[in-house]
């Protein structure tokens, strides 16, 4: 058995696709990143979103109705409550709104943007991200 030569045509093909495939590689670990980024600032802003809204259920007044205790939630006061914090931590997200829908339950919407640590061609330049939470208030 003789074995052949290689022809000269094909000489280094395996190195153009060698590079290829880890451009391919590096873009996907580019993106990954990117992808990740987007995420935890999501987990940031709905981190506060919860944290305004447990900041403004502790807004409550207590009252006596039918000889019983209840707390209740007034806007007004869950919005300061919500605004004092977002201030004081949002870390540039703004406070978008912040009532009370049925008086026992503070609902508080932020909102923010991302910005993509590496830019591409395959990423969008920025995100705007938004988070609403709930919390309610009751006595035990």
């Amino acid at each position: 058995m003789r074995l052949r030569a290689p022809r000269a045509d094909e000489e280094g093909s395996v190195l153009l696709l060698t590079l290829g495939y880890a451009l391919l590689a590096m873009v996907a670990v580019l993106i990954c990143v990117d992808a990740t980024s987007l995420y935890l600032a999501q987990k940031r802003l709905d981190g506060l979103a919860d944290a305004a809204a447990l900041a403004g259920a502790d807004g409550f007044t207590i009252s006596v109705a039918h000889g019983e205790p209840q707390a209740e939630l007034e806007s007004d006061a869950v919005r300061a409550q919500a605004e004092a914090l977002v201030a004081s931590v949002g870390g540039g997200a703004v406070l978008v709104s912040a009532g009370s829908p049925d008086g026992l339950s503070a609902r508080v919407t932020v909102a923010g943007s991302w910005l993509p640590p590496i830019l591409m061609l395959f990423v969008p330049e920025g995100v705007a991200l938004e988070a609403t939470a709930t919390s309610r208030t009751a006595l035990l």
